[in-house]
């Protein structure tokens, strides 16, 4: 049996279960203002602490809903490769979402973390994709800042 068919057998065994637990993130201004800078979004409701403070009803700056979702990567252990996500893959890619929704807004100095449960996994020609749904908690809050199902392909 290849490699491909054993790591695809063994996560069709787990569809329905959490495959992924990351540690705690805390989202600092300073990424909230990297990524405006990257992306050209600087909504005060972001970048302005002091405005902020006065106007927004979270009396703080808050991440970018995208950016919550960005580090869906980092998050997931998938940004460096080492270790890999399973024996012999040699990349791993961002297929795409299915479904994504921002339940709630992640406040500066929040800590984040992802809990991921699969959805499915099948084979696609010269690999697997699977879809996760990516749920981003807020330490100490009940709702979550976003729930996405992701699409994730590795290569053999």
């Amino acid at each position: 049996m290849s490699q491909l068919q054993t790591v695809l057998e063994q996560l069709q065994g787990r569809v329905g279960q959490e495959i992924h637990q990351s540690d705690w993130l805390e989202v600092t201004q300073q990424r909230i203002d990297a990524f405006a800078a990257a992306t050209g979004d600087f909504q005060w409701i972001h970048v302005d602490p002091e405005r902020a403070l006065r106007e927004s009803p979270y009396k703080a700056t808050i991440a970018h809903g995208l950016l919550t979702l960005s580090l869906y990567p980092l998050l997931r252990g998938v940004v460096d490769g080492d270790p890999p996500l399973f024996p012999g893959v040699q990349r791993v890619i961002n297929y795409g979402l299915d479904k994504l929704r921002f339940p709630n807004a992640v406040r500066v100095g929040s800590r984040v973390r992802a809990r991921c449960v699969l959805l499915k996994a099948e084979e696609v020609p010269g690999g697997l994709q699977m879809s996760e749904r990516y749920t981003v908690e807020i330490d100490g809050e009940a709702k979550p800042a976003c729930v996405a199902d992701a699409l994730m392909r590795a290569y053999f």
